[in-house]
């Protein structure tokens, strides 16, 4: 089974992604920040194969945590899709540039989070 790791300061929202990715075939493991998130992964006992995480977070917020995943290659292997309120382009340019495999804006339609794993090729 795939690993997923959720990472949003909303509970309500790491829910309704949860149930959407775990309809998908996924395990999931959730994090409130960036920061729990790095501590999360170093505890799961198999690889994360997919990120889904918010900008806005308190302590160490989405971009941060991206950076940080890619330039340490923490899971180098891992897609990571970052899901927010962040609507501007520059915002989605920096995600991307910071190691953002996919860039989804809320509010999301489970239709839509399925259709960005399948263009990173997580569903068929």
């Amino acid at each position: 089974m795939q690993q997923a790791l959720i990472i949003d300061d909303s509970r309500a929202i790491r829910r309704i992604l949860g149930a959407t990715i775990r309809d998908l075939g996924f395990e999931i493991a959730e994090a409130g920040n960036g920061r729990e998130a790095l501590e999360e992964i170093a505890r799961l006992p198999h690889p994360v194969q997919l990120v889904l995480v918010d900008w806005n977070m308190p302590e160490m917020n989405g971009l941060e945590f991206v950076t940080r995943f890619r330039n340490e290659r923490i899971q180098p292997d891992a897609k990571v899709m970052m899901v927010t309120t962040e609507t501007a382009v520059d915002q989605m340019v920096k995600a991307l540039e910071a190691g953002a495999d996919e860039y989804i804006m809320k509010p999301f339609t489970r239709e839509a989070i399925v259709d960005k794993l399948r263009l990173l090729g997580m569903v068929e």
